[in-house]
């Protein structure tokens, strides 16, 4: 067992959701580790034919531009590493949680939304403007996803210091969210809110069970009735399975942090220069992959060399 396996198995024990236990079962059987020992052994016969050139140019089995071989599938496996590290977020949301701010002005039906969802009082409810101050947080199972729901202050200008806290509060979980869904009273004016994020928006009128519904909004609720919130639920259920693609992804920073490293040292082997030290930005990429699963072979540099080549014979 790797060290990816081992990530992976941990992951499955703590694993609260489905789709936690499919991408904690790829990876602690071994799906992830494939993919990179498949890098590993291409970097290491790209190595291997470089060394064979700095090293053994004398022999006659070696070709003096043997080493002009390896940059082709060196430029298309940093593609491939690249298009892996995208898909870095839809694993850490599969893990952490997909992230949804519910905010909007005050009064606008966020803390009733909030333990509907919840189907339990997580937040206390009032008819006062300003009653929530802080972020409240419950976590929920939606089609197998963790996804996170944030209350927020209500968003107004406000005298009261703690009050102003607490809207500061909304600003920062909104610019951290991966969606946000902005409540607003149908029978109220809508206001034009000013996100400081590029962060997806959902336009949410609620209370429809009093005001009828709004084509001014995406979709209307009433957390009294449940109108609208199937279709909410669905909505969000799309937003959150649309995040990822179903295929094993690096879903630890340790992890991402060594496919990006690994990256880069390619990209500065592809850069050109002298073959000495390309072959050496070859080799701290192979070292940066190999930490990921913790497998660095030094013996298997050496076994491609003298099986490709009749070196020494």
């Amino acid at each position: 067992m790797d060290l990816v396996e081992a990530e992976g198995l941990a992951d499955l024990i703590a694993a609260e959701t489905e789709m936690q236990r499919r991408l904690a079962v790829e990876q602690s059987f071994g799906g992830q580790s494939t993919l990179y020992t498949s890098w590993a052994e291409r970097l290491t016969t790209a190595r291997a034919l470089i060394e064979a050139e700095l090293d053994f140019a004398d022999e006659e089995d070696v070709p003096g531009s043997v080493s002009d071989l390896v940059w082709a599938d060196m430029a298309a496996l940093q593609r491939e590493i690249d298009e892996h590290a995208r898909a870095a977020d839809g694993g850490e949301i599969i893990r952490d949680g997909f992230k949804i701010v519910i905010g909007g002005p005050p009064n606008a039906g966020k803390s009733s939304l909030l333990n509907c969802l919840a189907s339990r009082d997580v937040a206390i409810v009032t008819d006062i403007a300003g009653t929530t101050r802080d972020v409240l947080s419950v976590d929920l199972d939606i089609d197998g996803y963790l996804v996170r729901f944030f209350d927020t202050a209500g968003l107004h200008d406000s005298t009261d210091v703690v009050e102003r806290e607490g809207i500061r509060r909304a600003a920062i979980a909104a610019e951290q969210a991966d969606l946000i869904l902005e409540l607003q009273d149908i029978d109220s004016l809508p206001k034009r809110i000013e996100w400081p994020t590029q962060t997806p928006v959902v336009r949410v009128g609620t209370k429809s069970d009093l005001n009828g519904n709004s084509e001014q909004f995406d979709l209307c609720i009433s957390t009294k009735t449940r109108e609208g919130l199937e279709e909410l639920r669905r909505l969000i259920a799309q937003r959150v399975s649309s995040s990822w693609s179903g295929v094993a992804v690096p879903n630890r920073r340790r992890q991402l942090d060594l496919i990006k490293e690994t990256s880069n040292f390619i990209a500065e082997a592809l850069r050109g220069g002298p073959l000495d030290l390309r072959a050496e930005s070859l080799r701290s990429a192979a070292s940066a992959l190999g930490r990921i699963t913790g497998r660095v072979d030094v013996e298997q540099l050496l076994d491609v060399i003298f099986s490709q080549f009749c070196i020494g014979k």
